[in-house]
């Protein structure tokens, strides 16, 4: 076996607790972030390089990670995202014949620290029952204090403001020129598969950076509007609220995901709130009460909204409620063309249960175009 005497390794979170593993391969460091478990079993690829991730040393609750290697064609932003990566048994070897590279290789790749058999089920028993922590990933066993003093000084996720980090830094366009429709496209963190479920229904997008006026969106006269998803709080997203209450007095079609859903109920005036331990996973069940039908979504968010402040707007009616928990997974505005779900039916990984909103978005541009 490769790597027979692997380095010790540790996960020490805010609150002092520890779990033991070891190093992936032969890389040594640190690493620090907001501690989340992610449920899939597949699609370890795109969870990494996920910019919703950014900030965060991902747990994976699937046994085995690697397995199947890493495809340059499967990932969803430029570089991986992720502060670190925790699993309990990691496949050095994989089997699937179009991979381009073993997952320690892209792991190297990207410079990311990961460890190893570390007790995954207790570490993810523990989150749940304590929430969504700091933590730092090291491979110096040997100077807990010091890494504890360093560990204090990262800040909460809370009122932490991240897509700037992710965000693109210039304009740039997506799909083909001569598509039918035209979308300004907010990037508070956006996945390369949400641009090409737009493009595939014949739109040409221009995507625009995080903090960009109303006005310098509009100016290329797109046919309607869309905010992406992304990391971090949502309430320090000063520019995109402001964006996104302009983008609704212009009466045009406008679509939220995830960050963006918060982003357009903040916009409405519904408040925002840290999760205990967030929703993360590929089989999360919602229920659509304007259909009556269930849906199993792909989720990654540790902020929602207020559910009593949207039952009580009056502009707003909840259309998605989360079945776990009941919170909400969707909003749409009653006299506007404008809607948002705190999930993503762009999949990647996951199922496609919700695709259909894609449709319904241009179904509405379509009707205000035509």
């Amino acid at each position: 076996m490769k790597y027979q005497t692997r380095k010790k390794a540790i996960l020490l979170l805010a609150d002092g607790t520890i779990f033991h593993g070891k190093a992936v391969g032969d890389k040594e460091g640190t690493a620090f972030g907001e501690a989340c478990f992610n449920t899939g079993m597949t699609g370890y690829q795109e969870i990494f390089t996920d910019p919703s991730y950014f900030g965060q040393i991902m747990v994976t609750t699937n046994a085995h990670i690697g397995n199947y290697g890493t495809n340059d064609e499967e990932v969803e932003s430029d570089s991986v995202k992720i502060s670190g990566l925790v699993c309990k048994n990691f496949s050095y070897n994989y089997s699937r014949p179009n991979a381009d590279l073993s997952l320690e290789e892209f792991l190297d790749k990207n410079n990311l620290l990961a460890i190893s058999d570390v007790d995954t089920r207790a570490l993810v028993s523990y989150i749940r029952d304590n929430g969504a922590m700091n933590a730092v990933i090291s491979t110096d066993v040997n100077n807990i204090e010091e890494l504890k003093k360093k560990l204090a000084e990262v800040p909460s996720m809370e009122g932490l403001e991240l897509s700037s980090k992710v965000s693109t830094k210039e304009p740039y366009f997506f799909g083909d020129e001569n598509a039918k429709y035209k979308i300004s496209a907010l990037d508070i963190g956006i996945k390369k598969n949400i641009l090409r479920n737009l493009a595939k229904r014949d739109a040409y997008i221009k995507v625009f950076p995080y903090n960009t006026t109303f006005e310098e969106m509009s100016a290329w006269n797109p046919d309607g509007y869309f905010i992406s998803n992304g990391p971090g709080d949502p309430d320090p997203l000063h520019e995109a609220i402001a964006s996104a209450k302009e983008i609704i007095k212009s009466d045009k079609p406008l679509f939220g995901i995830c960050l963006g859903h918060q982003v357009l109920a903040l916009a409405n005036r519904v408040s925002t709130y840290k999760m205990h331990n967030g929703h993360r996973g590929i089989n999360h069940p919602v229920m659509n009460l304007v259909t009556g039908k269930g849906e199993i979504t792909s989720q990654n968010h540790g902020f929602a909204i207020n559910r009593e402040e949207a039952e009580a707007n009056p502009d707003l009616e909840i259309t998605h409620l989360h079945l776990n928990d009941n919170t909400v997974a969707g909003i749409k505005m009653k006299d506007k063309n404008v809607f948002s779900v705190q999930y993503h039916p762009e999949a990647s990984p996951g199922p496609h249960d919700a695709d259909y909103l894609f449709d319904q978005f241009f179904e509405m541009i379509q009707s205000t175009v035509n």
